[in-house]
């Protein structure tokens, strides 16, 4: 019996040490977190979030694959849980919803008949699907098959409808697309959207500098829905009323109705949505993302600086303007004449901005009032400098300097600053774009007998607005054509009396591809003005360079034009925690220009600011055109008139600074939302049942 005792004893200290041996070699460590997070999900093991269970969902958290709103049925208490066990900011935890890129549908011809395949994968398997379209929806509904939810249905038009009200951002509809038509994003990753190669993109689309989707807003506008119409637009430019005056509209050029009839006036109807909400009486919300504790510093409050804290703002990140003039606006406050865009509309467009939780300061220099240093030492983690093209360029010739000559820019930033400067009776001002034709046109508003505008080249090679420079005749201004500036002239009291030139003819294209002007002998001619502005180009002002003590800013780097150097798909410097964009980084060019790389800044700081690589939109087109979306030939339009803006009379309107174009009435605006095709890559609706073909 003893023995027997003894025997079992001993087997069972040796399966202890076994064992004890064994739980050290052989053991799993568990993380205690996945129990913690396990116990603040839903619990419903659904299999929504793509894993099997509420255990596999809660490793797949504390791993850091997934983030701590996996959980699709979860409450905003359980996320908050989650995110506190994970020590991170709950902010993170944007809903997620899913949206279709497409919406060609039957629109888009068949180039294939295929019998019996009823899935979307199986027919995308097969030379890509049965469509000539080779981005767009295949139709079958492989994603609203995915959905358990019931969050997408078959529209009339032959492609899926989100129910937003039903979406819980799953994913399942996502990975079932083969052609990734359907995408689940949160707001932020909508908002960092950029144009593609590969994209579902109307021509216009591809055209606007911000990228806004055009043909989206303009349905909006059709169906009534205003409100969306300016979200829709808000997506991509903060500053629609802005736009909506001043922009020169390039996405109109490549209108696909103006193949065959007028294009669409696609800024007018800009315009009539943003003066919607402006005379509504209240303001559509902006949605902005919580706080992720990152703070950026924006140097110039102009169309690139706003647009750029915007965008931040939007993303959660706390975003301070520092500017050097009295208010923010830049060029488009101080270079743009109240009769083009009143002091009270771009208040209030600037104002929604910085209710968004910006802060601004201005009437403080970069490089004087504060530098680099100081901007890092107070706890910013990135800088974007967005500081315009605000020096002039000089004529270079004799008598420049004398009393009565001004240089563009500092001319109209001045009168617009409400300084108070001589004027003449006569005027010459010198140049052919946007900026002389605001000098002009302000000049004549301030009672001048004689204004005269001197170009070099003829009216066909204006840069200004066509539009401005029909406005700027109908108001009696003097165009002198072929006309290169030699010497001002001055009188005993070194004051300017005249402004000599030299006729010119038009000879071979130069590099810009418009005929050089060359200048004929012996063709001296004398305007007697008593004002000379010379409104030729401007270029960024790099003087903070010498007046910035922190050593760091000599390695930022210039280009010969004096714009800040810098990687034109990121907008990153040679200071890798600075950002740049509009006039500072291209040199002087289209304010909706400025806002489109303010928007692709913005992208590149949070990329920064996350710690991710500072990469390129992937395939981003950048400007460029798809090729298979440029139709030559547009079946199916009935020619009809478009929408003339209506504006005040000459008569009514030299007198003051009053605004002179005006919006569209509701009645117009909705027949011209009509007159869009509504296109897509290579779809569009005819006005008539002819068959669709380049």
């Amino acid at each position: 019996m003893i023995p027997a005792i003894l025997l079992m004893l001993g087997i069972g200290a040796t399966c202890g040490i076994v064992l004890s041996l064994s739980s050290k070699i052989f053991y799993v460590y568990e993380d205690p977190r996945i129990a913690q997070v396990e116990n603040n999900l839903a619990g419903a093991n659904c299999g929504g979030c793509g894993y099997a269970g509420c255990s596999a969902a809660a490793a797949a958290i504390v791993s850091g694959k997934e983030p701590p709103t996996l959980c699709i049925v979860n409450s905003k208490e359980g996320v908050e849980a989650v995110s506190r066990i994970m020590g991170v900011d709950a902010g993170a935890a944007e809903a997620r919803l899913s949206y279709n890129m497409c919406e060609g549908g039957n629109r888009a011809a068949d180039k294939y008949h295929y019998m019996g395949v009823s899935s979307c994968k199986a027919m995308a398997a097969i030379f890509g699907g049965h469509r000539v379209c080779t981005v767009g929806c295949i139709g079958l509904g492989d994603c609203i098959k995915a959905c358990q939810f019931g969050a997408l249905y078959m529209g009339p038009n032959g492609y899926p409808v989100v129910d937003d009200a039903k979406c819980v951002g799953c994913g399942a509809c996502q990975k079932a697309c083969p052609k990734n038509i359907i995408q689940v994003k949160t707001l932020s990753e909508k908002l960092m959207e950029f144009n593609q190669e590969q994209g579902a993109l109307a021509p216009c689309s591809q055209t606007c500098p911000a990228e806004i989707n055009i043909p989206k807003y303009i349905s909006e506008i059709k169906a009534g829905k205003y409100a969306e119409a300016v979200q829709t637009i808000r997506m991509r430019n903060p500053l629609l009323l802005s736009c909506g005056r001043v922009c020169p509209h390039p996405c109109e050029d490549m209108c696909r109705r103006g193949i065959e009839d007028e294009p669409v006036s696609i800024n007018q109807l800009k315009r009539f949505v943003a003066d919607y909400e402006m005379n509504s009486g209240s303001r559509i919300p902006i949605t902005c993302a919580p706080d992720t504790g990152k703070k950026v510093a924006v140097i110039g409050g102009g169309p690139a600086g706003l647009s750029c804290a915007y965008f931040l703002r939007r993303l959660g990140h706390q975003v301070d303007i520092f500017d050097a003039m009295p208010k923010l606006g830049g060029i488009i406050r101080y270079g743009i004449p109240e009769y083009r865009l009143p002091k009270k509309v771009l208040d209030w467009e600037i104002q929604g901005i910085l209710d968004l939780g910006i802060k601004a300061f201005t009437q403080v220099k970069f490089g004087v009032d504060f530098g680099l240093s100081s901007l890092v030492a107070s706890g910013y983690n990135a800088i974007f400098m967005g500081i315009g093209a605000w020096k002039d360029y000089a004529l270079g010739i004799e008598g420049e300097d004398l009393d009565g000559c001004y240089k563009g820019i500092e001319w109209l930033s001045r009168f617009s600053s409400g300084q108070e400067m001589k004027i003449g009776k006569t005027a010459a001002i010198v140049g052919g774009g946007n900026s002389a034709i605001d000098c002009v046109r302000t000049l004549k508003r301030l009672g001048l007998e004689k204004v005269y505008i001197v170009y070099r080249r003829t009216r066909k090679e204006m840069p200004a607005n066509a539009v401005e420079i029909h406005a700027a005749e109908e108001e009696g201004i003097d165009f002198v054509f072929l006309a290169a500036p030699t010497r001002v002239i001055g009188d005993e009291n070194g004051k300017v009396k005249g402004l000599e030139y030299l006729k010119m003819e038009l000879g071979e294209p130069d590099k810009s591809g418009r005929r050089r002007p060359v200048p004929v002998e012996g063709s001296e001619t004398v305007l007697d003005v008593d004002m000379v502005i010379s409104a030729i180009s401007q270029a960024p002002d790099p003087s903070f360079k010498d007046t910035d003590p922190t050593p760091k800013i000599k390695d930022l780097e210039l280009t010969r034009w004096n714009t800040i150097d810098n990687n034109p798909e990121t907008l990153q410097t040679s200071i890798p925690y600075i950002f740049t964009g509009g006039d500072s980084a291209t040199g002087p060019s289209l304010v909706v220009t400025a806002i489109g790389g303010g928007r692709r800044a913005a992208r590149a700081i949070d990329l920064f600011l996350k710690g991710k690589p500072v990469e390129p939109v992937e395939n981003s087109l950048l400007g460029k055109r798809i090729p298979e979306s440029i139709f030559k030939k547009v079946d199916g339009i009935t020619p009809s008139k478009r929408a003339k803006m209506p504006e005040i009379p000459v008569s009514q309107r030299l007198d003051s600074m009053i605004e002179v174009d005006l919006v569209l009435p509701e009645e117009q605006a909705l027949a011209e939302a009509n007159r869009c095709l509504n296109c897509c890559r290579i779809c569009y609706n005819p006005d008539t049942e002819f068959p669709i073909a380049k």
